[in-house]
This record gives structure tokens, sequence and C-alpha cells, in this order.
């Protein structure tokens, strides 16, 4: 490093990464931001700068170099910053100690952990500890990526595992591996190793019965309350099943319980109904519960619960890797807790771009004149909140068996009912093969035909292409 460099960072003052201090008799204090430079992104000290970032310098001789040498030599693991003298005077230097973000474990300070907050070294809370060193190792061992005992390819939804690398090819998003063969395809999904099923591959593709037997967190719960309380249910029901099973289930019931907002706009004589909370938006918010819980947590599930005045959706675990939910309105990095399972939403074209999820759904609410997005992570779940906007009257709540279709309440039955909610919760057109794979259970393939057919003549949906190379979504 060049005196002109040391005297570029002196400019920039004290920060995460950079810390000042004005001789090596302060080694110790420095050694605790080391460590904590170790457990976070990394950074510079300065020994010669006045905290008010004058250089000074100081007089280099060997036993200060040992001294601290001394003290870094009291961090476990054993750390390897850089230490260098940039001479700033005929018989002074800065040293300047560089240091990399840690590689794994937790680093500790003569038996203490340290972290960095703005430019200040604290040491870490016990809570805090435990919740890094879980991250820490979270990379290598973590729940999804661990093996599923007894668990094999016959007793996956294979036809879901094809389906999903055919939309991640028509997408763009992968490569065609020139094979439809299900253990190939699994490899590379990255849910196979050795022969052996992740047990990821088991939340994404897994048949019900066994899921629900040997995996009870794979798990939906929803709930229609009357009022704003949890007093009294007006409905109340379970799923079980695989990732996709749980995330069609979610939006059928929403689809099938939500209420459609009325309102008039400037100019337009007509009421434009629509549904009181944009479906893209909580679309988005059942697949990032899916993809960020905790599936460790062996009593967890998803929950969505709806009241007159809000909707929530809630998965069980805790923001990882230091998120808040502040972080989460901004832009940030996207840092999936289950990353397997996300990358197959991702492939599968659920999720759209990585860490622009919340983002997403508050200028959703915002664009459909909806309160600010709320986000808690409290007592153990990750809640997102939409808040009904009552400021322009009450919503008209319409059955759930009724569709509106250019002004008129046409009853559908369930099976249109189902496919009418799946494509609208759906951000592109769907072909009929796609229609058939994300029904759960799937239809008669004629049956689907002909419902297809008949919402088409109702004005409800429309299709472009022909033949089984048709695509459909809703008007």
């Amino acid at each position: 490093m060049t005196p002109e460099e040391v005297s570029a960072l002196a400019v920039k003052g004290e920060s995460e990464v950079l810390e000042f201090k004005q001789t090596t008799k302060t080694r110790r204090e420095a050694a605790r931001t080391i460590c904590a430079m170790l457990n976070q992104r990394g950074g510079r000290i300065l020994f010669g700068v006045t905290p008010k970032g004058k250089i000074a310098g100081q007089q280099t001789a060997d036993r200060a170099f040992e001294e601290l040498s001394a003290e870094i030599r009291e961090i476990d693991p054993p750390a390897f910053p850089s230490v260098e003298r940039v001479p700033v005077a005929d018989d002074r230097a800065v040293i300047v100690v560089t240091v990399s973000p840690g590689p794994s474990k937790l680093y500790q300070y003569r038996g203490k952990a340290y972290r960095r907050i703005g430019n200040t070294t604290t040491a870490m809370q016990a809570e805090e500890f435990n919740r890094v060193v879980l991250e820490r190792h979270h990379g290598e061992q973590r729940w999804e990526n661990q093996p599923a005992p007894g668990w094999s390819i016959k007793d996956l939804h294979q036809s879901e595992v094809r389906l999903t690398v055919e939309e991640a090819i028509r997408r763009g998003r992968l490569a065609d591996p020139g094979t439809r063969a299900t253990p190939e395809l699994l490899l590379g999904l990255g849910l196979i190793k050795d022969g052996v099923l992740h047990r990821a591959a088991v939340a994404l593709f897994g048949k019900g019965e066994r899921i629900m037997r040997e995996m009870p967190q794979c798990l939906l719960r929803v709930a229609r309350f009357r009022g704003t309380d949890k007093t009294e249910f007006l409905d109340n029901r379970q799923f079980h099943g695989n990732a996709f099973t749980l995330f069609n289930a979610a939006q059928r019931f929403l689809q099938e319980t939500l209420p459609i907002a009325g309102r008039i706009e400037k100019d337009r004589p007509e009421r434009i109904d629509e549904p009181l909370y944009p479906p893209l938006a909580t679309r988005e918010a059942i697949a990032n519960a899916i993809c960020h819980r905790d599936y460790a947590i062996g009593g967890g599930s998803i929950g969505i619960a709806v009241f007159d005045d809000r909707l929530e959706i809630a998965s069980f675990g805790k923001l990882p890797f230091g998120l808040t939910p502040t972080d989460l309105f901004g832009p940030h990095e996207s840092q999936p807790w289950n990353p397997l399972i996300a990358r197959v939403f991702y492939l599968r074209g659920i999720i759209e771009e990585w860490g622009r999820g919340t983002l997403k759904m508050a200028e959703q609410a915002a664009a459909a004149g909806l309160p600010p997005l709320e986000i808690d992570d409290d007592g153990g779940c990750v809640t997102v909140r939409f808040r009904a906007n009552r400021m322009g009257g009450e919503p008209t709540a319409v059955p759930p068996s009724t569709a509106r279709i250019r002004d008129t309440a046409v009853r559908l039955d369930e099976g249109q009912r189902r496919i009418l909610g799946l494509l609208q919760a759906s951000s592109e057109p769907l072909a009929l093969r796609e229609i058939h794979a994300r029904l759960d259970p799937p239809p008669d393939e004629r049956r689907l035909r002909r419902d297809l057919t008949e919402l088409k003549r109702l004005g409800v949906v429309e299709s472009s292409g022909h033949g089984r190379g048709a695509r459909w979504k809703p008007l």
C-alpha cells in the first residue's frame, strides 16, 4: 500500500470496515476489532492514524510488530491478516492490517466473539453467537441437503421433476440436459448425491401420504376468521404435501376466500372489481414462506390467516444472516435459508428475481392503494401482513363458488374454479400439460379440456396458439 492510499483511507473516516488506532499500544482493542472483521465483511485497521483521521505515524520497531502478532495469535481459529508498514515520514510509518472475511468457523478473541456495529466493536450476546454459529455451518450442513433415508425416486412425483426442467429450459434458465431420465435431472438440480435423495427432493416432489407420516412439517394451515381477531373461525383447514402441493393449495384458498374489492376511478363510469390484495404479491409471499422457512423445526408449518381487515402469511423460523424486516424493504442480497428449494422455485418461474421479492410485494401493495406492507420477525415466526384499505369503502364480498365475469355472477363448479384460480395466480400463460401437472389432484385430461373450453366460452380465459401448444391465461 502506498502513502497516497493510506491518505485516501484516512479521509473516509472510521466505519464498519475501517478503524484507526493512534499506536500499537492499543493492540488488544485492535485484536477485538480484527476478530469482529473476520466474523463479518473484513476490513482494515490503520495504526498511526488518530480517530479524526490525522496521519501521525509511529515508530515501528520490531518489538511493536511482535507484540501485535502475539495478540493476533490469541484469535481462534488461527487467522492470518496481512500486516504491512507504510512510511509516512523519515522515522515514522503507518501499520496497515488488512483482514479478509473468515472462511468458515466463528472467530473468538480470548474466548469471546465480537462483531462490528458501525465503527464500534462489541461482544456478541449469547443468542447472536448461537445464530452465527448455525449460519456459519449452514452452507455445508442444513436440513435440506441432508440425506432422506429410505426415500427413492419412485416415492417422488417424477412428472413434476420433468415439468420443472422443461419450464426452466423454456424460460432460458437452464440448458437442455439432453435427457428426461429422473436420476439425471435430479442430479442436475443438486437434489441427489451418490444415488441418495436429499431432503429437499422430498420436500419439493415427494408423494403426499408418506410426507404426512415422515415429514409432518411439510404442512400448510389456513383459516378465515370472523372480525379482526382469532375468536371465531369461519374456515379452518390443513394441507400436507410437497412444496408445489402446498403452494397450489394456498393459492386456491386465497382465491376461494378473499373478497373482491370494488372501486370507481375518475373518468371511468363502470366499477372496477379486483381481488382485495394483489394476487402477484400474495403469490410471492407464499413462495417466500416455502423457500425461506426453517424445515428443521419438526412442528413447524406455513400459516395463512384471513381477517376482515388484513391477510397474514407466516412461516416458522427467523430471518437469517442478520437480516431485519427493515433490510427487506431496501436493496439486499438474496440469501435463501433453503437454496436448493429456492433454486427449483426460481427455475420453475415461481420466483422471478433474486433479492427483489419483498420489494415487489411492497410495490404491488402500494400500487393497489393498500397501506404499507408489514413484515414481523417475532416469536420464531416471520409474518408478512397485508392490510385492507378502507378509505375507498368496504370491499364487496363474493361467495367462494362465484366468479365475476363481465359484471355478471356466474356460478362455476369446483374444477373450473381450481383452473381459474391457478391461471390467475400464474405470472405467465400456462400450457395444458402445465395446468394438468399443477392441479392437485390432477383432473382427467378430457375433463380439463372441456372445462377450459367452457371458461373460454364464458369469457373468463383466453388462449393463444393451437392444439397442445396452446397457452391459457385469465382475462
